[in-house]
């Protein structure tokens, strides 16, 4: 019984016992009238005194107590709820002599079987009634069609996460170019050598070398093959496969989280690089991807220099559906990116990609225009830019390492983006990127379409990077 107290059950033993004892009290005291009352018929019909008790009562006897059935009960009630009738009372006659006087006055003292008397019952302490002890009234439990159920509908995302698909199938021919000028020249030292000797050594210096993965990424490479595998190993053309496959899975696993978008509103992205590099057609491939995951997106046409770059990106603009923000030709590109970033806060936009002027890193001074262009953005909204990526064209090979470098010393560089990767066979150079400098490549360029630009996905790019690679 749920719902019920222990205080509660404890009042209504009370009440029932109460009760119970006003029953048996009347009980009681209508057996005793009516013992009484046949005691006097008694002594009526026998012409014998009735012994009183103190207070003028007729005294009990023994006898007289006798046990009653619950319908004598039930009827000695309804007798005494109604109105007695009068009944006349005959002179008692002198008893003649002898045995038969006896056994007619026993015969008078019986009751009638059609008429039973009204036993006149004395008048007893007068009790108070008591109010019949009401239900205790008990918590229901709410009705079905009263019970209110709060259901919290499932609120839309603001973007929608596209589900990341590894298709090694269309990236390995962006990259046919890559593997074939380093990936093969390796593996067809390995069918020609089957132990791993200085001379061989040598050879695989020189493909590194030539695949633009840089010096020193190419002396850890060689450092790690000679230290890590045994001689038996080295003489394995699979092992030494399996061994570059993991170290460059090793270079890629940059210790940083995914970019989120929605992290701020609006989000800003600084897209920053020499000229030549593709930074406003990476821009525009990237808004479109954007608005396909539903996310509102503003341009700010940072590149006040460049002949027809903000024509550029108007064009691109209209074809994604996004504004473009721009300024006065060879205005000051901080204004622009300013004005674009208010915009993007008062109208609620979600992303503010903001192109920026083609930097020589030799040229310090438009480095330091960089600079200011990175303290306007946090003045307009503040932790902008919420991420800087640079742009760097793999078709330079190792000079891009080096652009890396100069551009990490003046900005808080947090990605890369490599372009042009299916026109060159320079594509090592993205492993020395990622070794020398531990940023994180953000997306890399396979072609002119815009699902060309692909997020870049570590194991994809590996496994597409030595895809049917000789094992000898």
């Amino acid at each position: 019984m749920e719902g019920v107290t222990n205080s509660e059950l404890l009042t209504a033993a009370i009440v029932a016992a109460g009760f119970v004892a006003m029953v048996l009290l009347l009980v009681f005291a209508i057996r005793r009238a009516r013992a009484v009352r046949q005691r006097q018929i008694d002594a009526a019909g026998e012409g014998r005194p009735v012994p009183m008790a103190k207070g003028g009562r007729p005294a009990l006897r023994a006898e007289d107590v006798v046990p009653e059935r619950a319908d004598d009960l039930a009827e000695e009630e309804l007798v005494a709820a109604t109105p007695a009738p009068h009944v006349k009372e005959e002179p008692p006659t002198p008893p003649p002599a002898g045995p038969a006087v006896g056994q007619k006055a026993a015969e008078l003292a019986k009751p009638l079987p059609a008429a039973r008397p009204v036993v006149a019952v004395p008048p007893s302490p007068k009790l108070e009634p008591r109010e019949a002890p009401r239900p205790q009234t008990r918590a229901q439990p709410p009705s079905p069609a009263k019970l209110t159920l709060t259901v919290e509908k499932p609120r839309p995302a603001e973007a929608p996460a596209r589900r990341k698909t590894r298709d090694t199938a269309a990236l390995a021919p962006g990259l046919a170019r890559t593997r074939a000028g380093w990936v093969s020249r390796l593996g067809d030292l390995f069918v020609a050598k089957r132990e791993i000797d200085p001379a061989l050594v040598e050879e695989i210096e020189k493909v590194l070398l030539t695949a633009d993965i840089g010096v020193r990424t190419s002396q850890k490479l060689l450092e790690e093959i000679r230290s890590s595998l045994t001689r038996r190993e080295l003489a394995d053309a699979g092992a030494v496969w399996d061994f570059l496959r993991q170290r460059c899975l090793d270079f890629f696993r940059a210790a940083a989280p995914a970019v989120d978008f929605a992290k701020a509103k609006p989000f800003v992205l600084l897209a920053i690089g020499v000229n030549g590099s593709g930074k406003t057609t990476t821009i525009g491939k990237l808004a479109s991807k954007l608005k396909a995951d539903g996310k509102s997106v503003l341009l700010a046409a940072g590149d006040t220099f460049r002949a027809a770059a903000t024509e550029q990106l108007e064009e691109w603009g209209s074809r994604v559906g996004a504004a473009v923000v721009r300024g006065k030709e060879s205005g000051d590109p901080s204004s622009v990116i300013f004005d674009a970033i208010k915009r993007g806060a008062s109208e609620g936009v979600d992303v503010v990609i903001a192109d920026t002027a083609g930097r020589l890193h030799t040229k310090a001074n438009l480095m330091d225009e960089l600079q200011k262009v990175r303290r306007v953005a946090g003045k307009a909204c503040a932790g902008a830019p919420h991420e800087t990526w640079l742009v760097i064209d793999a078709t330079n090979g190792q000079n891009a390492i080096a652009q890396a470098q100069i551009f990490t010393q003046a900005m808080a560089v947090t990605g890369i983006v490599l372009t042009k990767l299916d026109g060159t066979a320079k594509g090592g150079v993205i492993l020395g990127i990622a070794d020398q400098l531990g940023i994180p490549v953000r997306y890399i360029g396979i072609g002119e379409r815009v699902e060309d630009l692909r997020e870049f996905d570590a194991e994809e790019f590996v496994e597409a990077l030595f895809e049917n690679a000789q094992v000898g």
